[in-house]
Protein backbone atom coordinates (compact mmCIF):
# COMPACT_ATOMS: atom_id res chain seq x y z
CA UNK A 1 0.00 0.00 0.00
CA UNK A 2 0.98 3.28 -1.21
CA UNK A 3 2.14 6.26 1.98
CA UNK A 4 -0.84 8.34 0.69
CA UNK A 5 -3.69 5.31 0.69
CA UNK A 6 -2.16 4.60 4.15
CA UNK A 7 -2.50 8.25 4.96
CA UNK A 8 -5.94 8.03 3.34
CA UNK A 9 -7.05 5.33 6.16
CA UNK A 10 -5.70 7.48 8.74
CA UNK A 11 -7.44 10.35 8.19
CA UNK A 12 -10.61 8.24 7.71
CA UNK A 13 -10.13 6.15 11.16
CA UNK A 14 -9.54 10.02 12.93
CA UNK A 15 -12.64 10.87 11.41
CA UNK A 16 -14.71 7.98 12.41
CA UNK A 17 -13.42 8.48 16.06
CA UNK A 18 -14.42 11.87 16.55
CA UNK A 19 -18.08 11.25 15.17
CA UNK A 20 -18.21 8.24 17.41
CA UNK A 21 -16.43 9.87 20.59
CA UNK A 22 -17.47 13.45 20.07
CA UNK A 23 -20.83 14.33 17.98
CA UNK A 24 -22.65 10.44 18.68
CA UNK A 25 -26.61 11.88 18.20
CA UNK A 26 -28.17 8.10 19.45
CA UNK A 27 -25.43 7.26 22.03
CA UNK A 28 -23.37 4.19 20.56
CA UNK A 29 -19.48 5.08 21.71
CA UNK A 30 -19.54 2.39 24.32
CA UNK A 31 -21.22 -0.03 22.86
CA UNK A 32 -19.20 -2.97 21.22
CA UNK A 33 -20.96 -4.17 18.15
CA UNK A 34 -22.06 -0.41 16.86
CA UNK A 35 -18.62 1.18 16.49
CA UNK A 36 -19.04 1.21 12.91
CA UNK A 37 -22.57 2.97 13.09
CA UNK A 38 -21.44 6.41 11.73
CA UNK A 39 -18.79 4.65 8.93
CA UNK A 40 -21.55 5.69 6.36
CA UNK A 41 -20.70 9.44 7.16
CA UNK A 42 -16.85 9.54 6.93
CA UNK A 43 -16.70 10.20 3.26
CA UNK A 44 -18.97 12.84 3.06
CA UNK A 45 -16.83 14.75 6.06
CA UNK A 46 -13.58 13.70 4.69
CA UNK A 47 -14.73 15.46 0.81
CA UNK A 48 -15.70 18.61 2.81
CA UNK A 49 -12.61 18.80 4.82
CA UNK A 50 -10.74 18.43 1.96
CA UNK A 51 -12.75 21.33 0.40
CA UNK A 52 -11.83 23.54 2.70
CA UNK A 53 -15.57 23.66 4.39
CA UNK A 54 -15.57 25.72 7.31
CA UNK A 55 -16.99 24.26 10.44
CA UNK A 56 -19.93 26.30 10.05
CA UNK A 57 -20.49 24.21 6.80
CA UNK A 58 -19.36 21.14 8.68
CA UNK A 59 -21.81 21.46 11.48
CA UNK A 60 -24.62 22.06 8.79
CA UNK A 61 -23.61 18.66 7.26
CA UNK A 62 -23.58 16.56 10.56
CA UNK A 63 -27.22 18.46 11.51
CA UNK A 64 -28.92 17.46 8.36
CA UNK A 65 -27.24 13.98 9.08
CA UNK A 66 -29.03 14.00 12.48
CA UNK A 67 -32.72 15.16 10.92
CA UNK A 68 -32.73 13.73 7.55
CA UNK A 69 -30.94 10.21 8.03
CA UNK A 70 -31.08 9.40 11.93
CA UNK A 71 -34.52 11.68 12.60
CA UNK A 72 -33.37 13.44 15.58
CA UNK A 73 -31.45 16.57 15.24
CA UNK A 74 -30.22 18.94 17.88
CA UNK A 75 -32.04 22.31 17.81
CA UNK A 76 -30.11 23.95 15.75
CA UNK A 77 -26.55 23.55 14.08
CA UNK A 78 -24.55 26.14 15.86
CA UNK A 79 -24.64 22.89 18.56
CA UNK A 80 -21.91 21.09 16.54
CA UNK A 81 -20.00 23.47 15.90
CA UNK A 82 -17.07 21.96 18.76
CA UNK A 83 -17.29 18.42 16.49
CA UNK A 84 -16.58 20.18 13.75
CA UNK A 85 -13.87 22.43 14.60
CA UNK A 86 -12.32 19.34 16.19
CA UNK A 87 -12.52 17.85 12.78
CA UNK A 88 -11.21 21.05 11.10
CA UNK A 89 -8.04 20.14 12.96
CA UNK A 90 -7.51 17.15 11.05
CA UNK A 91 -4.85 16.88 8.35
CA UNK A 92 -6.61 15.36 5.37
CA UNK A 93 -3.82 16.88 3.06
CA UNK A 94 -2.81 13.38 0.57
Amino acid sequence: MKERERHARRVQESIRLVLLRDWDPIGVRDEPAAQDEYDAYVGGVYRLLASGATAEEIADHLWLIEKEKIGMACKDSSMLLPVARKLRTLDVRL
